[in-house]
């Protein structure tokens, strides 16, 4: 499972592995979703069948953060943090968006109901010009503008942060308390980043190949709007691929924690990464939090979602 982009995400192993009858069954279905989830009291792994329309269906990219990517919003020097909080890290991400996720996209637009995009904060006047959301689609001239403004905005902006401190003061009885009290391990405030960082415009990411109907989640709207938008445009499947796997992914407006309450909601395992402190890959972190997540849901993969004819 999950074996087929192994740079990105080791390979789920199980010894015990079972097949379960056809779970989702709609009428006139065109998309075949094989995904699996495990139990400990079945002591292995479910694989589970299903058969989906895909006019009923909607693709959401969790935090497609257009941080690094020439747009103008970039991670503060000499210290600051932003999305997987190194630039390296960063760009590494954005290769994943590019192999992976956007080819699954790409391979589905026009099919399903929506492919849809989660971004932090609300809708601001920069990005109101440039994103479709729940309410209103700008029109050319408007995205145009917006993209002009979006571009003043965010290289207008001194991405200087402090520097790492020089000294630490420490108590005799107390250091590592002391120690990590004035050096914590993420430190994504106002210190390092600047003062203001947080409130910029934060753009889709340019390697996620956005088109113009595609609709943009704030989060500070929260999950109310987005239930009601998908219900009333009668989408019941969610396949939600995006960043970070122990963060955003599931714990956002737009993570499966709020989405499968009111929907059936497929996790794209290899379509995700998760953060990966200490490592230079993200690949044993995003295995094992999917993995913790099959517990609750279903996860697929993006060899396992095949459209077919109904």
């Amino acid at each position: 499972l999950l074996a087929d982009h192994p740079e990105f995400v080791a390979p789920v192993k199980e010894l015990v592995r079972y097949e379960a009858p056809v779970l989702v069954d709609d009428v006139s279905a065109d998309l075949q979703v094989r995904a699996w989830r495990f139990s400990y009291n079945a002591r292995g792994i479910i694989e589970v069948p299903n058969r989906l329309r895909a006019a009923d269906t909607a693709i959401i990219f969790v935090h497609p953060w257009g941080i690094d990517d020439g747009q103008g919003w970039r991670t503060p020097e000499p210290a600051g943090v932003a999305d997987f909080c190194t630039l390296e890290k960063n760009q590494l991400g954005a290769r994943h968006t590019r192999e992976v996720i956007v080819p699954f996209i790409q391979s589905l637009r026009g099919k399903v109901k929506f492919v849809m995009h989660s971004l932090p904060g609300g809708e601001d006047l920069i990005r109101r010009k440039l994103y479709r959301s729940f309410t209103r689609t700008p029109t050319a001239a408007e995205r145009t503008e917006g993209t002009r403004e979006l571009d003043a905005k965010l290289n207008t902006f001194n991405y200087r942060g402090e520097p790492l401190p020089a000294e630490l003061k420490v108590s005799s009885d107390k250091a590592v308390i002391d120690y990590f009290k004035q050096f914590p391990g993420l430190d994504a405030g106002a210190r390092f980043n600047g003062e203001g960082f947080w409130n910029l415009p934060i753009p889709v990411t340019r390697d996620a190949d956005a088109q113009p109907a595609d609709v943009v989640i704030y989060d500070a709207a929260g999950y109310e709007p987005l239930r009601k938008f998908l219900a009333d445009h009668g989408v019941r499947h969610v396949l939600l691929v995006g960043y970070a796997t122990d963060m955003c992914y599931c714990r956002t407006t737009a993570g499966y924690e709020n989405l499968r309450k009111d929907f059936n909601v497929f996790l794209v395992g290899d379509a995700t990464l998760a953060t990966f402190p200490a490592n230079d890959s993200p690949r044993h972190a995003t295995n094992a939090h999917i993995s913790y997540a099959a517990l609750n849901n279903l996860v697929t993969q993006v060899s396992w979602v095949k459209l077919t004819k109904p």
